[in-house]
Order: C-alpha cells, then sequence, then structure tokens
C-alpha cells in the first residue's frame, strides 16, 4: 500500500511525492464577501456577496481571502513556503492548512508590505512550535529593505531586541529577516527552493515583488500590478528568459480596469498573450469576478488564444514538479 505521501501511477508503480502549490487566498484587499454588500445590500444585492450568506466558505469559489500562496515543496522532505501573509491568515490556516493536512510553515516571503500582505505577521506563532520564552528557531521571512523599514514600524516587538533587565517577556512569532534584492538577476534560496525576485508597479510609485521559482516547471506569481517594468516582462517572457509552466497574475490592474469583457481585465490579458506562458490562473479578484460565469468566458478566450487561462480559488491544489 503507498503511504500518505505517495502516489500510486496507472502501472502501479509508487511514484516520489510531488510538490503542490496551495492557495490559501484568491481574493482582493478587502477580501470577499465584501462587508458594504451585506450590511447595506444594493438592490438587487451583489449576486457574488451575497451568496456568502448561503453557500458555505468551502463550497463557494467566490469566497476569497487576501491573496497568498502556500508552496509544498518536496525536495526529499516537505518544506511549507508561505508568500504573504495578510489580514485573514487566521481564517486561512483553520480553513486550509487544517484541510490539506499543512503542519507548520518553514518560511515566508513578501511582496510588500500592503496591509492584506503583513497584517497576519502576528498570527505566524500559530504555526510556530510554543515556547512561553519565544525559545524556538526563527523562521526566515524574506523581504525587501523597503518592506523591512515598513514593518519595522508597524511591528516593532516582532524585530527582535534585547529585554531590558526585569522586562517581561511576551510570546511573540520569532521571526528572521532576510532582505533580498528587487533585482530579477539576485535570486535568494528559501528552505532549499531557489527565488528570482520580479520587480513591478504597483501603482505609479510604488515597486512590488513577485517572484520567478522552479526548475523543472518554471512558475512565475505576481500577485500585485498595475505594470511591468521591461526587464522583468523580458525576463518571464517567451522570448526573452524562457516560456514560463505556469503564470499566477493579478488582474487588478488597478490603472486600466474601466475595460472590461466580461468583467475580465483586458490588460491582463493582453500581459498573458505576451508572456505566453503554458498556462495562466487569475488571482486578486474582487466582486466584480463571477467564478463560473468569467471562467467560461476564459474558457472561450481561451480556445481561441491558445493558452489556458482560469480563475483561481482558494483552496486550489496544484500538483506541480518544482
Amino acid at each position: 500500500m503507498a503511504t500518505a505521501d505517495h502516489e500510486v501511477a496507472e502501472n502501479g508503480n509508487v511514484e516520489p511525492p510531488r510538490s503542490s502549490l496551495i492557495f490559501l487566498g484568491t481574493g482582493c484587499s478587502s477580501a470577499l464577501p465584501n462587508a458594504m454588500c451585506l450590511i447595506q445590500p444594493s438592490d438587487p444585492p451583489c449576486h457574488v456577496c451575497s451568496q456568502s450568506l448561503s453557500i458555505p466558505p468551502e463550497q463557494n469559489p467566490n469566497y476569497r481571502c487576501n491573496t497568498s500562496l502556500l508552496i509544498d515543496y518536496c525536495g526529499g522532505d516537505h518544506k511549507y513556503i508561505l508568500i504573504d501573509v495578510g489580514k485573514t491568515f487566521r481564517e486561512q490556516v483553520l480553513r486550509w492548512f487544517t484541510y490539506h493536512k499543512i503542519p507548520q510553515v518553514d518560511s515566508v516571503i513578501l511582496t510588500h508590505e500592503h496591509a492584506d500582505a503583513v497584517l497576519g505577521l502576528d498570527d505566524i506563532r500559530a504555526v510556530q512550535p510554543y515556547s512561553s520564552t519565544n525559545d524556538i528557531d526563527p523562521t526566515p521571512i524574506y523581504l525587501s529593505q523597503d518592506a523591512m523599514e515598513s514593518i519595522a514600524v508597524k511591528f516593532p516587538y516582532l524585530i527582535k531586541k534585547k529585554l531590558k533587565a526585569g522586562q517581561e517577556i511576551r510570546r511573540v512569532a520569532q521571526l528572521d529577516w532576510k532582505i533580498v534584492e528587487n533585482d530579477c538577476k539576485k535570486p535568494f534560496i528559501a528552505s532549499g527552493l531557489q527565488f528570482f525576485p520580479l520587480p513591478v508597479m504597483h501603482g505609479e510609485d510604488y515597486v512590488c515583488l513577485g517572484f520567478l521559482f522552479g526548475e523543472r516547471c518554471r512558475v512565475a506569481y505576481i500577485s500585485d500590478i498595475s505594470r511591468f517594468l521591461p526587464p522583468t516582462e523580458y525576463y518571464i517572457s517567451k522570448d526573452g528568459g524562457g516560456q514560463l509552466d505556469l503564470l499566477i497574475l493579478d488582474t487588478l490592474y488597478k490603472k486600466f480596469c474601466l475595460c472590461y469583457i466580461a468583467k475580465i481585465c483586458l490588460q491582463t490579458l493582453d500581459a498573458v498573450k505576451r508572456l505566453c506562458p503554458k498556462r495562466a490562473l487569475l488571482i486578486g479578484m474582487t466582486h466584480e469576478f463571477d467564478h463560473h460565469k468569467d471562467n467560461e468566458f476564459l474558457m472561450e478566450w481561451s480556445r481561441r488564444e491558445g493558452i489556458p487561462v482560469q480563475l483561481a480559488h482558494d483552496g486550489l491544489r496544484i500538483p506541480i514538479d518544482l
């Protein structure tokens, strides 16, 4: 009998365990349902948000927490790498860590320091071993220098400091802060997996990071973007650094979202066409996106353009060879 960490192939042989990507959240900063749609409902009510009152979240792909990806990296042992720790992190742990049997987080990567990416940092302690004296190995956390400076103001108690004589020990998340550069050519290693930073514009005066990872399958994860920087776009394009096996891309292009067909931003699909990945999954959706209806539109678009594209959903797990 195969163990829980192994799969049985069609020929009956036991295959080695595979890595996987788990979408902990696929929604916008305010998450879905939008609270205003529930406390001050429109007439007719918002179809996407009103579903949350009648359909359990685990059965409703329109129920979306803040964007976050968990990489279950199997390079021998399983290592769990978390990208972003937003406002809904505790809910994501209760819902999807338990469902997918995720025992811990081995490292954290941050795309930027906005609320939907970092305000769950305090709850990292919930996925760390318990110690009333904080006597545990800290979790490595990778972020830009700008993000580090902002987080030091938001969470001063999470930045390691020596206690003053007689000062009470308080149990807090133990984190080992590691600075990465906004440069595609300066990779870093997190829990044995190599990541290449992908700087993109998030608004016209703010640089956010996406990440490229995987050797057997090349995956680009870009959760917050208004515009590609030319070096980054070239680096992950089919004609530049080589074709991506999977592109995970934000649909919320703030500058261009006035122009929709079936509520899918045209600039998102134009970017997919330029990059030409083998497959793309879209994240960051507001309540303007209906999972079922918009995926029907995307199926038609995919057949026409030859690039499979769909909206992702919370809890989605994709086996992948990294």
